[in-house]
């Protein structure tokens, strides 16, 4: 009771802050302006050449005006005030213009460049702006479509390059930090995933597409932006991208016109050392080619006494502009990482272990030595061409390749037998393969039916998987030992001798096949008032190996959205229905049958409400969700295999950004999860929280870039809230709840950047849902210079 109170005033002082922020702005809004002003400027082409006939106008104004042949126009008796400038013409992206108009003012604007269609929708300020760039939320991912955040029914968080530039961020855990109720997991293989909403997922998506992170995870060189999707997403990525929890899509750094480098250097506790570039030019004088290289070196010892981390990254993308209407963009990126693996424990039944705080081993002290490493790679290849079909229709074709290999991963297997004494044991994975193709067609368009406006998708995508694992364990324990005594770590030739290839049928190999076709209609009903209807059908297939009989199973995932703007974009409410599912192979029986299982669905519900005011100065998302899964899998007590679990994961999220004063930017997050299994083969953990699901997960950061005196200089400080979970649905072994505190101060001076970062600053000793315990107190000194 006394939680749920606190809620409720905080609730409460929320509502009433945005009512007053809004009141006083619609109070601004309506305030009478004299002494009208002029707005004069000229649009042309990427060559230069002026582009006549294009349709300039001020956002939600009546009030606009077409260029001439000469690419100029005037907007005359204007009204003092801030306004959004709108340029667009047929063929050409659209840009927005940010403007601050005094009294009789004439404000000439400097040459407007539209780029081709195709480009991303471009943003800039012309003069001094308060609007935080934070909040920016732009994409054409979300919803495969351009769809404002206060027109999409979903919810979605956008971790920003600047945010991550601000913090002094090489690693891509702490950036995901920045979202809502997400928390970064390592997995045992080295992969990187994420849990949010009580589900975890890996950064399967990029740039919209398929990716991967399982046993390669990745580096934040690359890193435009990080788009985080709340709530099962499968009717427009799919089962193979989407967990029930969401989406994380990773936006990459795009070739740009202009012509410039970024080098950085960046060095810190643990010996750590990383150099960066950036390179982006055009290949030609008209600027119709256009490429950007980014690279990293990273090198980086572990906390523990022994552990390293070493990776190298490159990646170039190409932008070719063939016409008025085609654009074609290829990139490439790969990715090697030579490191070792988490010691993620287990713990024998009998231990008495119920907290990795009771374990008796100092805190720094490694069971097994870095030579027991891992050798991995990534290859990762992207191709799309986006064609202007007409005034309002856009065909994109796009292609993607992604290539994980493993040469070999030793990974730990410590069990702990008391908490003084654990028996070391140990598996080497590799040579593994896995890859992942995917072809997939889109087509957007706009049309009216009466007064009616709609905005399709129409897409399919065939997407193949072809793997091959192969591992080897120990047989049994290699030895046990008195962590209160001295000893040392375990060598890799000790491990060699005693591994032992291992076999299971269906997990050597993989060639799956997932045929998907989706449709989304986004329906106006009224300028304030639109509904969201999506429909996706999926055919996975996975043929004979000639140990496991094949499968197929097909799916259908709806998704219904509506979104009712109470302040025209400014202040939406939104509710949702979603869809996801995961497919399932068949089991054996203990009797020698065989069982078919269909996918198991998760569906969402969701409300809430998005705020975008003091022209987004104050953004903020709030929504409550309820996620049920009905036919999870479950194992009965004599070992048959039924369909008829239930899980339910509801919860609370919350984000603010705000902009209050020049130069001061605010992020705040806070995250409620209940996530627990309703019906289960074991009745004992019927009613138990779900494991790695957090009730309690909150995030905040402010920083302060003075504006006039000591200008380029800044300073930040900020932590999150991770509140304890479970490791098991037993709901026995807990990994306890943590607080981290973090700070940093950066001067930028256009050409040059000083970043100094501070983490962990009281020192916390925490440990990763894996149990896998966290670095201690640490700094990082970065140095960016731009030619």
């Amino acid at each position: 009771m006394k939680t749920k109170k606190s809620l409720n005033i905080k609730h409460s002082f929320l509502g009433s802050l945005i009512c007053l922020m809004i009141i006083s702005s619609l109070l601004q809004t309506v305030q009478a302006q004299q002494n009208p002003a002029t707005i004069q400027g000229k649009v042309i082409t990427e060559t230069g050449l002026p582009l006549p006939f294009t349709n300039v106008y001020l956002k939600d104004k009546n009030k606009g005006a077409l260029t001439d042949e000469e690419g100029l126009f005037t907007i005359d008796q204007v009204s003092a005030g801030k306004y959004i400038l709108v340029i667009s013409h047929l063929g050409y992206a659209t840009k927005e213009i940010q403007l601050k108009l005094e009294n009789g003012q004439t404000l000439k604007v400097p040459a407007v460049s539209l780029l081709e269609n195709g480009s991303d929708l471009l943003e800039f300020t012309l003069t001094d702006s308060k609007i935080n760039p934070l909040a920016n939320k732009k994409t054409d991912y979300v919803a495969r479509m351009p769809l404002e955040n206060l027109e999409n029914p979903q919810v979605y968080n956008v971790v920003s390059k600047e945010l991550i530039k601000e913090q002094v961020i090489t690693d891509i855990g702490e950036t995901v930090r920045n979202a809502p109720g997400v928390v970064p997991i390592t997995y045992a293989s080295g992969g990187f995933g994420t849990t949010f909403r009580g589900f975890s997922t890996g950064i399967n998506a990029r740039n919209g597409m398929e990716s991967a992170t399982g046993r390669s995870s990745l580096d934040i060189a690359n890193v435009e932006r990080i788009e985080i999707l709340k709530g099962p997403s499968a009717t427009l990525f799919g089962a193979n991208v989407s967990s029930f929890g969401g989406v994380v899509n990773l936006v990459t750094k795009a070739p740009m016109e202009e012509r410039q480098t970024e080098i950085a250097y960046t060095t810190g506790s643990f010996n750590l050392h990383r150099i960066a570039a950036d390179v982006n030019t055009p290949l030609n004088e008209a600027n119709t080619v256009l490429l950007r290289v980014n690279t990293a070196l990273n090198r980086e010892k572990s906390f523990m006494d022994y552990g390293f981390n070493n990776t190298f990254i490159i990646a170039p993308s190409l932008l070719y502009k063939a016409s008025e209407r085609l654009t074609i963009s290829l990139d490439m990126e790969y990715f090697n990482a030579n490191s070792n693996r988490p010691q993620y424990s287990r713990y024998a039944s009998g231990s008495g272990i119920t907290s990795p705080r009771q374990l008796q081993i100092d805190y720094r002290t490694a069971l097994y030595h870095e030579d027991a490493d891992s050798q991995t790679a990534a290859t990762k290849l992207f191709a799309q061409a986006k064609y202007q079909l007409g005034k309002n229709w856009t065909s994109t074709t796009l292609f993607s390749f992604l290539n994980e290999d493993v040469n070999h991963s030793y990974q730990a297997q410590p069990t702990w037998i008391s908490p003084t004494e654990v028996a070391r044991s140990v598996g080497m994975w590799g040579p593994i393969y896995a890859n992942y193709t995917n072809f997939q067609q889109n087509f957007n368009g706009e049309f009216q039916t009466g007064s009616v406006g709609h905005k399709v998708l129409i897409g399919a995508n065939l997407r193949a998987f072809d793997s091959r694992s192969e591992y080897s364990t120990t047989d049994g324990f290699i030895d046990t030992v008195n962590v209160t005594n001295d000893f040392r770590p375990l060598r890799r030739f000790e491990m060699d001798s005693r591994l032992i290839p291992r076999f299971f049928p269906g997990w050597h190999s993989h060639n799956d096949l997932t045929y998907s076709a989706y449709i989304a209609d986004v329906i106006q009903l009224t300028d304030r008032l639109s509904t969201m209807l999506s429909l996706r059908l999926d055919h996975f297939k996975r043929p004979d190996d000639g140990d496991v009989a094949g499968f197929e199973q097909t799916a259908l995932a709806p998704k219904v959205g509506l979104v009712y703007q109470v302040l025209k974009d400014r202040v939406s409410v939104f509710g949702n229905y979603m869809s996801g599912f995961q497919n399932q192979a068949p089991r054996m029986q203990p009797n020698g049958q065989q069982l078919s299982i269909d996918p198991v669905f998760a569906t969402q519900s969701e409300g809430g409400i998005k705020a975008e005011v003091f022209e987004k100065r104050l953004s903020t998302t709030i929504s409550y969700y309820h996620i049920a899964i009905d036919n999870a899998v479950r194992v009965n007590a004599d070992g048959f295999a039924v369909q008829d679990g239930q899980q339910v994961s509801k919860g609370l999220d919350i984000e603010v950004i705000a902009n209050p004063i020049s130069g001061l930017n605010l992020i705040a997050g806070y995250a409620y999860n209940d996530n627990r299994i309703i019906r289960a083969s074991d009745e004992s953990i019927e009613g138990n929280k779900a494991n790695d699901a957090p009730e309690h997960v909150a995030n905040f950061w402010a920083s302060y870039s003075f504006q006039h005196r000591l200008k380029g200089f800044g300073v930040g400080i900020g932590g999150n809230h991770v509140g304890s979970t479970y490791m098991f649905t037993d709901n026995v072994f807990s990994i306890p709840s943590y607080t981290l505190l973090n700070a940093t101060a950066f001067y930028d001076q256009g050409n040059w950047r000083i970043g100094l970062k501070l983490n962990n600053i009281t020192n916390e000793q925490y440990w990763s849902f894996l149990g896998v315990a966290q670095a201690p107190t640490n700094y990082m000194a970065n140095l960016t210079l731009r030619f």
